[in-house]
């Protein structure tokens, strides 16, 4: 009671004071924002919650992402053994921190000609009895390309930052939420395989999904988290900036700029180039990819020397804390803030 009353004070405060203004980072779209009651209570909780939960440490994600990008994983290609082995890993993850499949099984399979793909996705249902109705999906692919041109020997691609470290990310969510049970909507975890292959796995996905008609409020793919950006940059960015008021949002509930506009976004499509894309043509919602690499920052892309050592742990660890009270509200929030902007 204690807590509620705090916010009812904290929310009476914030409607009688002057609103707080927050600037997008879109150099065309320079207009303020204000911060409402309602967002402003969002993030004290959030941030509350994020606050007392001790869930997110650097010697589990590290321990995770070396794993994942190990050479017994053969570069994760789907329908490989390499690739088995990393689902049975993030299936195992799921089990322990007890977070239910969506489906029969954790194993959204699926066939592209000869071979076998398997999304893994896990399930935490809303603690609101009205809210959980609604869903967020959070995600990042899984797979990688196998191999590549040799170097010094080697031709195993291992795909660290490309994408152990989002896969790596969603893991850990799912391990926060499940401990905190702060989610008052419902959260899909979802790792595609056939990224690589064009989209393969979360096209089948969220084409699942849309049979089966489900209330999806937003989607974030987290693609390539691994490095950090220039220091004069913002932390991160995000595909498809103009299309919604995610980013604006994220930043809200976040209580700072985490999420930033990346002009080249649009010239190399990268809208349309991650699992995001998707679920933006089947539910026409807020999808979209959130990624720290900007091809400024790390040179070995689809390249052996994508490896474990080359990753930022600190980096990882920051990019994944912080972005916690931006998802606790984005996922609580009582209404749907965020939507599309008219194109």
């Amino acid at each position: 009671m204690k807590k509620i009353f705090s916010l009812l004070v904290l929310a009476l405060i914030l409607s009688c004071g002057g609103q707080k203004k927050i600037i997008e980072t879109n150099p065309d779209a320079i207009k303020p924002v204000a911060q409402t009651t309602e967002e402003s209570i969002s993030k004290s909780v959030s941030n509350s919650s994020s606050l007392v939960s001790n869930t997110i440490s650097l010697e589990t994600i590290k321990a995770s992402l070396e794993y994942l990008a190990s050479d017994e994983l053969e570069g994760r290609n789907t329908g490989s053994k390499g690739i088995e082995k990393a689902a049975v890993f993030i299936e195992n993850h799921f089990k322990a921190n007890h977070i239910k499949p969506y489906f029969e099984t954790y194993r959204d399979s699926f066939n592209i000609e000869t071979v076998i793909g398997y999304n893994v996705v896990g399930y935490l249902e809303g603690n609101d009895p009205k809210l959980k109705n609604e869903f967020v999906i959070l995600g990042a692919h899984y797979d990688h390309i196998g191999t590549a041109k040799a170097v010094n020997g080697d031709v195993i691609a291992n795909g660290a930052n490309d994408d152990a470290s989002g896969t790596v990310a969603v893991l850990e969510w799912a391990k926060h939420f499940a401990k905190t049970k702060s989610n008052k909507r419902s959260v899909l975890f979802t790792l595609y395989a056939a990224e690589e292959m064009g989209l393969k796995g979360s096209e089948h996905l969220a084409k699942r999904l849309k049979k089966q008609n489900i209330d999806l409020y937003t989607m974030i793919n987290f693609e390539m988290i691994g490095v950090p950006r220039a220091t004069t940059e913002i932390m991160a960015y995000m595909s498809g900036y103009e299309k919604s008021n995610l980013a604006k949002q994220l930043n809200v509930y976040g209580g700072s700029e985490m999420i930033g506009f990346f002009p080249k976004a649009k010239e190399f499509n990268l809208f349309q180039r991650s699992d995001n894309y998707p679920f933006y043509n089947a539910f026409k919602v807020p999808a979209h990819a959130i990624s720290t690499f900007d091809f400024t920052n790390f040179e070995y892309y689809h390249h052996v020397d994508d490896e474990a050592d080359k990753m930022d742990f600190n980096h990882m660890t920051n990019f994944i804390s912080k972005m916690v009270p931006a998802l606790e509200g984005m996922i609580n929030a009582p209404t749907k803030v965020i939507k599309m902007n008219n194109e």
